[in-house]
């Protein structure tokens, strides 16, 4: 089962339980549905983008075996404050850094865990990122790091207040499959996509 994420949801409950007041998908939709959902994956809460749960405990591991092995491929735009272009257009980057996940953000420590990340500048603030690791908190430490924090993350550094309440511009565009050989069987296409970061920020696409 494929959602659209909202910004100021969170992916799966937290830690909380029932004092916890923030919404959360997998439970809203579980609801909704009135089916249990395993979660295979997870998006932070001031983030949207496309969203897979699993409906039977076999696809949520299959789904599982998945992401762990890094079959599926994640597809993220983001815009940030446009400051002087460091980077030539439309070329992939690969950064690399060893994070640690602090109490609420995530810092780097040369014993962290590896986080690799392919990004692409495409001019103006519009960043296409790839996350080839999944660590806490990576594409926003990344841009960051660089001196692109995104707006509306003040977190880590953006100075720009957010367009969408609870939201920051980073977006999970594309989730493909084409690598996952359980996939179609699933009832999986190729590439599940949401409408892109520049008419989503913009509040101009449909949700």
């Amino acid at each position: 089962m494929a959602v659209e994420k909202r910004p100021g949801f969170l992916s799966v409950p937290s830690r909380l339980g029932e004092k916890e007041e923030r919404p959360c998908e997998i439970t809203d939709w579980s609801r909704k549905k009135q089916v249990r959902l395993w979660a295979i994956h997870r998006l932070d809460e001031e983030v949207s983008g496309v969203l897979l749960f699993a409906k039977t405990a076999d696809a949520h591991r299959m789904a599982n075996h998945w992401f762990e092995k890094r079959l599926v491929h994640k597809t993220y735009e983001a815009l940030t404050e446009n400051v002087e272009n460091q980077f030539p257009t439309e070329q992939k980057i690969i950064w690399k850094s060893h994070l640690l996940r602090g109490k609420k953000r995530a810092y780097e420590r040369d014993f962290g865990k590896e986080a690799i990340t392919e990004a692409m500048w495409l001019g103006d603030g519009f960043w296409k990122l790839s996350p080839l690791t999944g660590r806490s908190h990576q594409l926003r430490f990344e841009l960051a790091k660089h001196g692109f924090p995104i707006l509306g993350d003040e977190l880590y550094g953006s100075k720009v207040a957010p367009l969408i309440p609870g939201a920051i511009a980073l977006r999970a565009v594309e989730l493909d499959f084409c690598e996952c050989p359980e996939g179609k069987a699933l009832g999986l296409p190729e590439k599940l996509q949401v409408s892109g970061i520049l008419s989503w920020w913009k509040g101009t696409s449909s949700p």
